[in-house]
């Protein structure tokens, strides 16, 4: 018996959860954070969250992180500099699939470039946070720099409602 290469096209179909995957990168420079003011998205605007982004197709979500961090913060990170913090599945128990999602968060100490805020679009600021005295983070956000703040680790996965 052959294992087949790739499921069918309609795998996906029906009783199936899509899940959107998005990218999170926190920059970390002694006990502060990069943050940017969010803007313009239609998700949390005026709230303040790390770099992040969703998942391209044909993408990994290492690519994503990478490219991301370019993106939004002029940075270049090395992929092997992306260090695991956690996965975030958050989801509606019976909502739509566009809210059933999947978050990796990578930790990077150290990047290539200074910090700037590179889509006015999406973002009004761009600052460095002491982890022990942030503004108003998006909240699933804020667990995972709580967390960081007090040097407690992070489970691999964490289901949003738990």
């Amino acid at each position: 018996m052959t294992t087949p290469e790739h499921y069918r096209p309609d795998d996906h179909l029906g009783h199936r959860s899509l899940l959107v995957a998005a990218a999170y990168v926190v920059l970390r420079r002694g006990d502060e954070v990069l943050l940017q003011l969010r803007q313009g998205t239609g998700y949390m605007d005026g709230r303040w969250g790390v770099l992040a982004g969703h998942v391209d197709p044909g993408e990994s979500v290492h690519e994503a992180a990478v490219r991301e961090a370019l993106e939004e913060g002029g940075v270049r990170v090395d992929p092997d500099a992306l260090e695991p913090l956690t996965a975030l599945h958050r989801f509606e128990r019976g909502g739509p699939a566009v809210e059933q999602r999947l978050d990796a968060f990578f930790l990077a100490r150290s990047w290539h470039g200074e910090p700037t805020l590179q889509e006015p679009d999406k973002s009004a600021a761009m600052g460095w946070y002491p982890l022990t005295a942030l503004p108003d983070v998006v909240p699933h956000e804020r667990l995972v720099l709580d967390a960081l703040a007090t040097g407690r680790p992070l489970p691999a996965v964490v289901s949003l409602p738990r």
